[in-house]
């Protein structure tokens, strides 16, 4: 993976060493438009490397105000920035927050209502947009695609948002986000000027598989990579076993009483999960809810609305909830079960304490044989066995492919043709020829030779349920280290003094 890394150090804010002058195009725009009279670390780096049409990386921690480093740029440059994002909840946050600040965006998804829908693309015709949200479905969709392509439109940048969906979503439930790579190729070749046409990939957790992987599924050229250390030393890191399923209900009855009115989050696997602990909380006297992707769209945003004002104090959700959603005192965040992906998990503790104040983090886990209480090993093996399913389609599909051929043709003659796709891309067999066309590789044809041989469980996860399953186990002298290692950050200078592992 060529690139160039800047790494910040682990303290969080702080004021930049540059001494710009007064009139700097960059400062008054942040001042002007955002009201901030300085960048953090490294906004500014961000923000020039896009400006001069280089390929980025950027994690950065959950409140380090990763949105202005690509929405600042597209305000510097002429023509429109495409910003592919997962969530409509979260595209509606940014895309509000700038309309307030009279920057022309807009956001197309599926459940915007026909003559909102016709508005916006609209003014994507009349060439009247800075900043265009949608989904990776929806970018691929004929009707939008169709006008991106148009040579006239001015595009000026990529940007993914939340960028570790490309891994944890794109071989399963979300395959679009695997076919992103040959967007940028695609679009440029419509161009008459073939300008450069820079990606940029953000996300506020990417551990060192998942870098290699965006840059490899992105197609990505000599990304500059900036990664600030995901050490929050206001949060503190506890996990603590649990023996039976009583026990885990038990204890987390107990710890949400022992917060009072303090605001947390309770994070389960499946919506079963959150709908069965929400019940119990609720039958136990305790106000919540379940929060997960079974609701209705309107559901979902009462839900995070009465979350957002008080009103409800905590929310049992799946990893659906808080993604993009700013609120600042949140002052717990409770794993009633552990997530399958390393990057998950810090992510989802990482939205306790965005206001600089203390906050804590707990997990629940079963004992390491899970004679007693079995839930944990078993909801691991149904996403894994989920995982298997996935790669036996692909692999009984993979025979029967033409050389080349058309996604979508395959999909109208194979039920989950789109993910199996994904999946063979994901493992060098398919390359994309465009984001709608796909050939066979020379890896493919080794691959039906040796289709009798077994296929391993892909790394990725394999690595990331070892990590959370037996490091968070075995207690590790420090819980913090042992994250900046899998991270690849730099480690602290001596214990953090904010775990359970070395501050019990």
């Amino acid at each position: 993976m060529a690139s160039s890394v800047y790494q910040s150090p682990a303290t969080a804010g702080g004021q930049s060493n540059a001494d710009p002058p007064a009139e700097s195009l960059l400062y008054r725009t942040l001042w002007e438009t955002w009201g901030h009279q300085d960048f953090r670390p490294p906004q500014r780096e961000i923000i020039e490397a896009i400006l001069e049409q280089r390929d980025v990386v950027a994690i950065l921690p959950t409140g380090s105000g990763k949105s202005i480093c690509f929405q600042l740029p597209a305000l510097l440059k002429p023509g429109l920035t495409l910003v592919i994002s997962p969530l409509i909840a979260l595209m509606e946050n940014q895309v509000r927050e700038l309309q307030e600040r009279k920057v022309a965006a807009a956001l197309l998804h599926s459940q915007l209502a026909p003559a909102q829908r016709r508005r916006v693309l609209t003014q994507l015709d009349q060439q009247q947009l800075q900043l265009l949200y949608l989904s990776p479905e929806t970018l691929l969709s004929f009707p939008v695609w169709q006008r991106l392509i148009d040579p006239e439109l001015r595009l000026n940048g990529l940007v993914l948002d939340e960028a570790h969906c490309v891994v944890q979503w794109g071989t399963s439930f979300r395959p679009a986000y695997q076919r992103l790579g040959a967007v940028r190729e695609a679009l440029v070749n419509q161009r008459r000027q073939q300008e450069r046409l820079p990606v940029a990939a953000f996300t506020a957790t990417a551990d060192l598989p998942t870098q290699r992987t965006l840059v490899q599924a992105l197609q990505l050229e000599r990304p500059e990579i900036f990664q600030r250390n995901i050490y929050r030393s206001n949060l503190h890191i506890k996990v603590e076993t649990v023996w039976t399923p009583h026990q885990r209900r038990q204890k987390t009855l107990r710890y949400v009483r022992s917060k009072g009115k303090q605001s947390g989050l309770i994070y389960g696997r499946t919506r079963r999960d959150c709908e069965a602990l929400a019940q119990y909380l609720t039958d136990q006297g305790l106000q919540t809810v379940a929060y997960h992707g079974g609701l209705s769209d309107r559901r979902r945003r009462q839900v995070e609305q009465e979350w957002l004002s008080n009103r409800l104090k905590f929310v049992v959700c799946t990893s659906a909830f808080g993604m993009g959603i700013n609120k600042a005192n949140v002052r717990w965040v409770l794993h009633y079960q552990l997530p399958l992906l390393l990057s998950e998990y810090v992510q989802e503790i990482g939205r306790g304490g965005r206001d600089g104040l203390m906050a804590e983090a707990l997990s629940l886990v079963s004992e390491p044989t899970g004679w007693l209480e079995p839930s944990d090993q078993q909801r691991d093996r149904f996403f894994l066995e989920r995982l298997s399913q996935h790669e036996r389609t692909a692999q009984k599909l993979l025979p029967q492919l033409a050389p080349v051929g058309a996604v979508a043709d395959v999909a109208e003659q194979f039920p989950e043709a789109d993910t199996a796709l994904a999946l063979l891309h994901h493992q060098g067999k398919v390359r994309w020829v465009d984001p709608f066309y796909y050939a066979l590789t020379p890896f493919s044809q080794q691959s039906l030779r040796q289709s009798a041989a077994p296929t391993p469980t892909p790394a990725p996860l394999a690595t990331t349920r070892h990590l959370l399953r037996h490091k968070l186990l075995t207690k590790p002298d420090c819980r913090w280290q042992m994250l900046l290692h899998s991270f690849g950050c730099e480690p602290l200078p001596q214990p953090c003094g904010h775990c359970d592992g070395c501050a019990p």
